[in-house]
């Protein structure tokens, strides 16, 4: 009875309306997903840049 099922299952024609509504859906979930790495990437840049002209940190390394 398993496989009856299956073949069942198997020769659904496939939805185009939900093929479309689930590809934009994944394609805005993972658009925003690296939208969100790059505010971040820029955020930590900035921080960097702001503390290197307030002069807390430096890239000069002092000799000892």
């Amino acid at each position: 009875m398993g496989a009856q099922k299956i073949a069942h299952v198997a020769s659904k024609n496939p939805s185009v309306v939900k093929e479309i509504i689930y590809g934009i859906s994944l394609g805005t979930a993972c658009g925003l997903l690296w939208k969100m790495h790059h505010w971040n990437n820029q955020r930590r840049t900035k921080e960097f840049h702001d503390l290197l002209e307030k002069g807390q940190i430096s890239v000069v390394v002092e000799d000892a």
